[in-house]
């Protein structure tokens, strides 16, 4: 496959030195593309009002556990401000959606036969390890909501 072509000689030198090394890099490199593809293709301000937003919501529904007409009310617009939160990250999961199942092809077809790579883990898990790991990371240093 071209792609397979493409992807070895980007990332090869990372899996001839360890295949857990190779995942990591290939994790940083889709991480930090994904995010920065959702700081510029998202509304940043509207999304760190919506977050504040509905940690607002949530302390009232903490308060008003008691009172379930205020509590439906209250999930009934956190509702909305999430399916609001929602629509503006559509975009950028369109956008990245195929890149990633095509590298996800090649990392299976490449990472597979090394079996497990972290502690007993396969290519898949320490990939999603990494990916948890870094997106917090690359999240907070980029200011991405």
């Amino acid at each position: 496959m071209v792609f397979d072509t493409f992807f070895n000689s980007i990332f090869g030198w990372s899996i001839a030195l360890s295949p857990l090394f190779g995942i990591f890099v290939v994790s940083l490199f889709l991480t930090l593309v994904t995010t920065l593809i959702y700081k510029y293709t998202t509304k940043q301000e509207k999304l760190k009002e919506l977050k504040t937003e509905l940690k607002g919501l949530q302390t009232q529904m903490k308060e008003h556990k008691e009172n379930p007409t205020k509590l439906v009310e209250l999930q009934k617009t956190m509702w909305q401000k999430n399916l609001e939160s929602m629509k503006h990250n559509l975009t950028p999961m369109l956008i990245t959606f195929l890149p990633v199942i095509i590298i996800f092809q090649w990392m299976g077809k490449t990472f597979s036969p090394f079996g497990d790579i972290f502690w007993t883990f396969g290519w898949l898990g320490t990939y999603i390890i990494f990916t948890l790991i870094l997106s917090i990371i690359l999240r907070k240093l980029l200011r991405v909501y």
